[in-house]
């Protein structure tokens, strides 16, 4: 028997509360960020920001590292509030301790032991840029890359990028297509697509860090969360799989019934999962019917704004970050500094290591395939 949280509960009225007319009136441009401050030259391609909108909700996007920059969306009062951390300009971005801000990850999100694997007999080695490991494509990962720009409407952008064979030692030649939409549900669809020469691993994600009370606004250990998970992978000191999934129950990774982020932190210095993460660093396997199926990940509400963010994708899995390594030596675009826990990510994906671990659904792709994933921010309230 399926068990009714307050999560169902506060997700029904705010369907209830969207569907009844009590939409607030149309929006002006709530970022102050100006397109003038994200021209660059940068490896010889231009930067530049794009603004998004559509329903309640406007995004700002740079085709540096394909980031989101911002995205607003209403309060319960109708109040408009930025709830992605970013910076007001490209130099923001260059300058920044934390690299990953808003950006698309690549060619595979998380972590690769040792930065080895072994694929069609012949080994690869790829840079290290997290102390023993490779994480999210390397150094010169999609992060760091001008991205090209396919097409743009008033509530999409679409980004392409060639990764050359050997880039950050993969093989094959990638080329990638990644859609950003706004639509009329208050939804943010993103829509990744991949093809390749040569046989290469691949698994995209964005790495947005939000806020729902809005960008710079203190703790996120407030936010209800909910994941749609029945197992966690444990990972070493290093962060790296440990071998296959464990149960969530009894632990302080079960957030099948929702509860506040903070709720278990007081075990991190004696679960030793919370010890090597230093807090939610993990990835969770998400309850799948069918394979590729678009199904509910995760659900976050934060108490005071009544903001709502769900999280539909595809993939297998989803990592749970709940900043712990921020420090306050970012200040983002509102002048306020990022501190430690002020900010959350969940980044959907195939789970970490996979090219060194058979337990895990495979992320290699072959020159007859196509790549296609897509994952879904619905954004709502209650009151």
């Amino acid at each position: 028997m399926k068990r009714i949280t307050l999560f169902t509960m506060i997700i029904g009225v705010a369907l209830t509360i969207f569907s009844c007319g009590t939409t607030p009136p149309k929006q002006k441009n709530c970022f102050t960020l100006k397109a003038e401050d994200f021209k660059k030259n940068i490896d010889g391609k231009t930067t530049n920001l794009y603004f998004l909108k559509n329903g309640n909700i406007q995004a700002a996007i740079t085709n540096y590292g394909g980031r989101i920059v911002g995205l607003c969306t209403p309060d319960k009062t109708g109040k408009m509030g930025d709830v992605v951390l970013g910076f007001s300009s490209i130099d923001g971005y260059l300058n920044a301790k934390e690299v990953f801000h808003g950006a698309l990850i690549g060619r595979v999100g998380n972590r690769i032991a040792k930065g080895k694997f072994s694929l069609d007999g012949q080994e690869y080695t790829l840079p290290l840029n997290n102390k023993v490991n490779h994480l999210h494509g390397g150094p010169g990962g999609f992060h760091n890359v001008v991205w090209d720009i396919k097409s743009t409407t008033d509530s999409s952008i679409v980004l392409n990028y060639l990764s050359k064979d050997g880039e950050m030692g993969y093989p094959g030649n990638l080329t990638v297509e990644v859609q950003y939409l706004l639509n009329s549900k208050n939804e943010l669809v993103i829509t990744y697509k991949a093809t390749t020469d040569k046989s290469t691993p691949v698994n995209l994600t964005n790495h947005a860090f939000w806020n729902l009370a809005g960008e710079g606004s203190g703790t996120i250990n407030d936010h209800l969360l909910t994941i749609n998970a029945d197992a966690y992978t444990a990972v070493d000191s290093t962060l790296i799989p440990l071998g296959g999934n464990e149960p969530v129950n009894g632990t302080p990774f079960d957030f099948r019934a929702g509860k506040a982020i903070g709720t278990d932190l007081a075990q991190v210095e004696t679960n030793i999962q919370l010890k090597y993460g230093h807090g939610y660093d993990h990835n969770f396997a998400l309850n799948k019917p069918t394979a590729g199926e678009m199904t509910l990940a995760a659900t976050v509400v934060e108490p005071v704004s009544g903001r709502i963010m769900e999280i539909f994708t595809q993939e297998p899995a989803i990592q749970f970050y709940g900043g712990n390594f921020m420090d306050g030596a970012d200040t983002g675009k509102s002048g306020k500094k990022y501190n430690f826990r002020e900010s959350f990510a969940l980044e959907t994906q195939h789970s970490p290591d996979s090219p060194n671990n058979a337990n895990f659904p495979s992320i290699i792709l072959k020159p007859s395939e196509v790549y296609h994933t897509q994952s879904i921010y619905r954004f709502s309230v209650v009151q």
